[in-house]
């Protein structure tokens, strides 16, 4: 009995005593915990424990390494109450701790952190990605060479994907995967010795992550936590790592079919091209363009949707420069364009034949092109956009010149789309690029007649008059007044230069029978911008001789021209004079002289004004036109006004291009 008495004396003594014979960091941690979980950590005991922490530093690693076990210990037990207060006062000390030997809480802490993480409690996968979010935010003293984050890159991209059945579960794991994302993006993309994010292995499970959310923009969904994650990432990217962070871009939009419609692939590249530094946006173009070439025999709809990204791209950029090989922006655009029209043509878009292609897929295409080429080209310079201009028009084929063309049809659409893609081109007329502009308004087909005209006053109407132009008419043919100035030196050497070469091309554009409507209002429209863009007296006076000899060929028995083009002829004569008579300098006679004349064709013919073109021709005098100059400071042209206008071709305005056209 004496002995049973002893060993439960030493055994209480025993017990009593070994909480006391405790390490001193232990019963710290341990008084931190309550009785009742719910009522949370004992924030007394809790400063204590911190004291301790910043007082001898070296226990810090003990004393994380005892909190890991406590909380794993707690975790097995599915007491996560006990586990929520473990990981709050490792928040605490890792606040609390901003010394050299805060790498000593972190490997535990991050230990911990993977092992809620890794269970199957959605709850706990919010705590602990919220708790790495408050990590990610303090910033260290000193660097870690041994520290790794792929495990976090991994989770929180698979929470992104989270597909749980309750929605706002699903909601929530989407949204800490995301935050969780961020706090990685943030605590390693600027410290060199930390993982490299930028590589392709995480760009890969990050980038796709993001998007799948960004692209699920309802209200239900992390949309805006996404984009602005998605933003953080683009703005730290450095010239070296913006290909890596574009191509999963690329490779998503393709595997989920986002070209298609380009709403939402439209939107990922202006988040991009907003976020990323200015001067790496050439590198998303060039990305984009390498993915086009590499899609040139996908459907249409894909091609087109990369062209949109495309052009929305560049209007963002707007920098002045697309990169180092500006040309080769637009060789690879007009490439596309002359392989969709042989797509067009041949109604496959592969050689094998398999694939079929409609031409209103392929004619959305070319438009898109078109579209992105004078988009790419506004952002450009005047000096770079004229070298575009001869780029472009040197890849025009010219019948003679250039080899064969394959079938008529396909020579004749790319003629057609490449001359579409010049009228984006809004610049001035270089010499060397207007003779082979001119040579293409003497071809056979009246729609590149056209495209020439449009283009011809495109590049000549810089204060945008063509659009105040509603139709033509002989009375007010204008929505608002027609703008117009002095006349710059520039424009004066041009005009002096060149105006002959352009009269004549436009007096022989005239004379085909197979024009049309839509041609005597481009020449309508064409007369009035020179009028009013190249005022001086010499070019309206040299105007008005190519009026009158244009309404002299409405007359004449020598030109094979339907009584509905010599009536269009006098129309739009008369309409222009109107124009000319009202909006530049010459005298008030003038203008009542033209007015009488077509009040007296309002009367007597009809069908000489644009208003009713009938078939009847008259004949127009231009004598009353120099007497109401007379007495003006018009009165020294009346003698070469009184020269009938003949096309000027010299050898010093003679070209090949011209030689060419005139045989054809």
């Amino acid at each position: 009995l004496f002995a049973l008495n002893m060993l439960f004396f030493l055994n209480y003594c025993v017990c009593g005593c070994c909480w006391a014979l405790r390490p001193r960091y232990k019963r710290l941690v341990d008084n931190i915990f309550p009785e009742d979980p719910e009522d949370g950590l004992v924030k007394a005991n809790m400063e204590k424990l911190t004291f301790f922490a910043l007082s001898a530093p070296e226990k810090l690693d003990r004393i994380a390494a005892y909190l890991s076990e406590r909380l794993t210990r707690e975790l097995n037990r599915h007491r996560y109450g006990y586990v929520c207060i473990a990981l709050e006062a490792m928040e605490q000390l890792l606040l609390a701790c901003h010394c050299q030997s805060i790498n000593l809480l972190v490997e535990s802490f991050l230990g911990t952190l993977r092992l809620l993480l890794e269970a199957d409690r959605p709850h706990l996968h919010i705590l602990a990605t919220s708790s790495f979010v408050k990590f990610a935010n303090i910033e260290e003293d000193t660097p870690s060479y041994h520290r790794s984050y792929d495990f976090f890159v991994s989770r929180f991209s698979e929470m992104c994907h989270s597909d749980h059945e309750d929605p706002d579960t699903r909601i929530k794991i989407r949204v800490s995967g995301i935050r969780g994302l961020q706090g990685v993006i943030r605590k390693t993309v600027d410290d060199e010795l930390q993982v490299n994010i930028w590589e392709p292995r995480h760009m890969e499970q990050i980038v796709p992550a993001l998007l799948v959310n960004l692209e699920q923009g309802n209200s239900d969904s992390p949309a805006e936590q996404t984009e602005v994650c998605f933003r953080e990432l683009l703005g730290r990217a450095a010239y070296g790592h913006i290909n890596n962070a574009i191509r999963p871009v690329l490779m998503h939009l393709d595997s989920r079919s986002l070209w298609e419609g380009g709403g939402f692939a439209v939107r990922c590249f202006q988040i991009i091209m907003f976020s990323i530094q200015s001067q790496h946006s050439h590198l998303v173009i060039q990305q984009l363009l390498g993915h086009l070439d590499a899609n040139s025999r996908s459907p249409a709809s894909v091609r087109a949707g990369i062209v949109e990204v495309l052009s929305e791209a560049a209007v963002i950029e707007a920098t002045g420069s697309v990169g180092p090989t500006v040309l080769e922006v637009f060789n690879t655009l007009l490439r596309q364009l002359r392989q969709s029209v042989d797509y067009q043509l041949t109604g496959y878009y592969d050689n094998a034949g398999k694939h079929k292609t409609t031409s209103f897929h392929e004619k959305t295409l070319q438009d898109a092109v078109i579209k992105t080429i004078g988009s790419f080209a506004n952002t450009l310079p005047v000096y770079q956009r004229s070298e575009v201009m001869l780029f472009i028009m040197g890849k025009i084929p010219v019948p003679g010149i250039y080899p064969a063309l394959g079938s008529p049809n396909t020579g004749r659409m790319i003629q057609v789309m490449l001359l579409k893609s010049l009228s984006n081109l809004l610049t001035a007329l270089p010499s060397s690029f207007l003779e082979p502009l001119l040579s293409f308004t003497l071809m056979d087909d009246p729609e590149i007649r056209l495209l020439v005209l449009s283009i011809l006053t495109s590049l000549i109407d810089r204060r945008h008059n063509a659009a105040r132009i509603t139709a033509v008419r002989s009375g007010p043919a204008c929505r608002t007044p027609l703008s117009s100035g002095r006349l710059i030196k520039p424009d004066n050497l041009f005009i002096r230069k060149h105006a002959q070469r352009l009269y004549r091309h436009v007096f022989l554009a005239c004379k085909e029978e197979s024009n049309g409507p839509s041609h005597y209002q481009a020449l309508f429209i064409l007369l009035v911008v020179l009028s009013v863009e190249l005022v001086s007296e010499e070019v309206l006076v040299d105007l008005i001789r190519l009026i009158l000899a244009l309404q002299e060929m409405g007359v004449s028995n020598q030109e094979s021209l339907s009584v509905w083009n010599r009536c269009s002829l006098h129309a739009v004569c008369a309409a222009a004079l109107h124009v000319l008579s009202q909006t530049g300098p010459p005298p008030p006679p003038l203008h009542q002289h033209v007015t009488q004349v077509i009040e007296s064709r309002q009367k007597g013919a009809p069908h000489l004004l644009p208003e009713s073109v009938l078939c009847d021709q008259p004949r127009y005098q231009n004598k009353p036109v120099c007497e109401a100059l007379t007495g003006s400071s018009y009165s020294t042209q009346c003698e070469r006004l009184n020269t009938p206008y003949t096309p000027q071709l010299t050898g010093k305005h003679s070209s090949p291009y011209n030689t060419v056209i005139l045989h054809c």
